[in-house]
């Protein structure tokens, strides 16, 4: 048992008296918690109250048919003070409830729905337990183990505008509001997303959203097929950064294994993850430029964003999405001469940061549009669960690779900017900021890249080179029985997290010994600040709205998984 569980049991000892029930142990590097759920809403009170957790990080669940109570919830929590990480368990049967945790954390809202979608687990005292990713028409829950994959249903309609409080609201009789539609067709919302608003006016009386659109079943998906197979699923969460899932995807899976990669493999996955980084920030600046009509900017990042794919392109033939990653290392030994390109290519990105500065940063069009609009306090942003850019932009200085670094991050060196107001503008600076330290970065990598492999070589992981496959009986044989039998992660589950593009990107993995995952769920940076949108917007006006939106980064892939 950890030291941190020890001081939570003589902690919970005090507090509660009674722990029968409880269940305290440490696995894989979690510490996990088990307690029966009727103590769940005062374990988390006190665990946020008592400073111990300032983050609820996830919501999600499991289901196990076999169990007398077939369902698992789990509570992700962080620590920014300690960056410690606690996950709190609850089983729950068929037909029970559990409390809803949205009185302790905002951003339970929209996980607690998604589980509810998902699994059927109904949380009491909810405000607004409905669907979340499936449409109005669908029948069932898809995670649960007895769904059929294949049972695809069709929605033939749309629900009407219509908002969270529409039971309790009294409309103000003096007032035409008028109920507006923004999106999904809307060319800013990317006919994924949903916005519905209230007009007063030009002012936003009241709003919500709208998404699953473009569900895609990843979690689903990553049951029915091998570890490795699983990686390509990955590139298609937040395909503006693909790369960047590989390897958290990865990660979770090394560290469920025992392996750690070799410090070739770890200097490539920080390159590729770096320059995934800028790219998903020139996506992000360049198209909300755009659809608040600063059409150069998007057409000149546009650019920049080729040089990279042109650089991945080199490395695997790919550009989009990649798969570059596999569990234990990297696909490909990188050809003579990449490591030149990339830096090449981090020169072309200097310089392109430099002229985007000159053309926005003082803009008097852009200051006019982006500044004080859409802010956030800290406070209300850790409630939400923000992470990444969109944290950092509130003035709270959290950032993995510093907290809890990995691949070797500790040992370069490179600043993490952050903002002071948290709205529009400070976000356009903090990515700005990021992509100038992410070239620091990608230099000190690529000008100092170790020797050695760019994989481990343990036969039950990963594929022997085609040389060894065409060239030995051993080397087929090895083959044959990885593809026909899959690895094989140790029973247990594992939270593992990378700093992604727009923050934390956590995959949840039940491994029960087999060659799949018995359970995989990714915790999307997006999901949880896209909750926080009407709050933004609200009391603001409607051309705010696409400023905000554009500002947040949502990208549907991950949003709709």
């Amino acid at each position: 048992m950890s030291l941190q569980l020890d001081s939570l049991r003589s902690d919970f000892t005090q507090k509660f008296n009674n722990l029968s029930g409880w269940e305290f142990r440490h696995a894989f590097g979690n510490d996990v918690l088990e307690i029966p759920k009727e103590q769940i809403l005062p374990t988390l009170r006190h665990l946020k109250q008592s400073g111990k957790f300032d983050f609820l990080m996830d919501v999600c669940g499991a289901d196990y048919p076999d169990r007398p109570k077939r369902f698992e919830v789990l509570y992700h929590l962080y620590s920014s003070k300690t960056q410690k990480r606690l996950r709190v368990k609850c089983q729950v049967g068929e037909n029970e409830t559990i409390d809803s945790a949205t009185s302790v954390w905002a951003g339970a809202n929209w996980f607690e729905r998604e589980t509810y979608d998902m699994f059927g687990i109904i949380f009491k005292g909810h405000p607004f337990l409905r669907k979340i990713l499936t449409h109005h028409h669908f029948k069932g829950h898809p995670l649960r183990k007895d769904y059929d994959p294949n049972n695809q249903q069709s929605c033939k309609d749309v629900l009407p505008v219509h908002f969270t409080n529409d039971d309790s609201y009294i409309k103000d009789p003096t007032k035409n509001l008028v109920p507006l539609n923004i999106g999904p067709s809307h060319p800013a919302t990317h006919g994924t997303l949903r916005v519905m608003v209230e007009l007063d006016g030009e002012t936003i009386n009241r709003s919500n959203v709208e998404l699953g659109f473009l569900h895609r079943c990843f979690e689903k998906m990553a049951e029915t097929h091998y570890y490795n197979q699983v990686i390509p699923y990955t590139d298609r969460l937040n395909y503006c950064s693909a790369p960047m899932n590989n390897i958290g995807y990865c990660k979770a899976v090394e560290k469920m294994l025992g392996v750690e990669i070799p410090p070739k493999a770890q200097a490539i996955r920080i390159i590729l993850a770096e320059l995934s980084r800028c790219i998903d920030h020139i996506v992000c600046i360049g198209a909300n430029a755009v659809d608040l009509g600063a059409l150069t900017g998007f057409f000149y990042l546009f650019g920049l964003r080729e040089e990279v794919y042109t650089v991945f392109e080199k490395l695997c033939g790919a550009r989009l999405t990649v798969s570059m990653t596999r569990v234990g290392g990297i696909a490909y030994e990188p050809p003579p001469g990449w490591f030149d390109d990339v830096l090449k290519c981090v020169q072309k990105i200097k310089a392109g940061i430099d002229d985007l500065d000159k053309m926005l940063t003082n803009n008097k069009i852009w200051i006019q549009r982006t500044k004080k609009v859409g802010g956030i306090s800290p406070e209300r942003a850790i409630e939400y669960g923000f992470t990444g850019p969109c944290l950092r932009a509130t003035g709270i200085n959290l950032d993995l690779r510093k907290v809890d670094p990995y691949y070797g991050y500790d040992q370069l060196d490179f600043d993490v900017p952050t903002g002071t107001t948290g709205c529009v503008y400070d976000r356009y600076l903090v990515r700005l900021e990021e992509m100038r330290q992410s070239c620091r970065i990608i230099e000190q990598v690529a000008r100092n890249v170790p020797s050695g492999d760019y994989t481990i070589r343990d036969k039950d992981i990963v594929l022997p080179e085609k040389k060894d496959v065409y060239g030995n009986i051993e080397g087929l044989m090895n083959h044959f029985m990885l593809v026909i039998k899959g690895l094989r992660a140790p029973k247990g589950e594992i939270y593992d997290a990378t700093e992604a593009a727009n923050g934390e990107l956590g995959f949840y993995l039940v491994s029960d010994g087999g060659p799949k995952p018995y359970r995989l769920h990714v915790r999307p940076p997006c999901f949880a600040i896209y909750q926080s949108f009407s709050e933004l917007i609200d009391g603001g006006l409607v051309a705010d709205v696409v400023a905000v939106l554009g500002s947040l980064n949502l990208i549907a892939g991950e949003l709709d998984r």
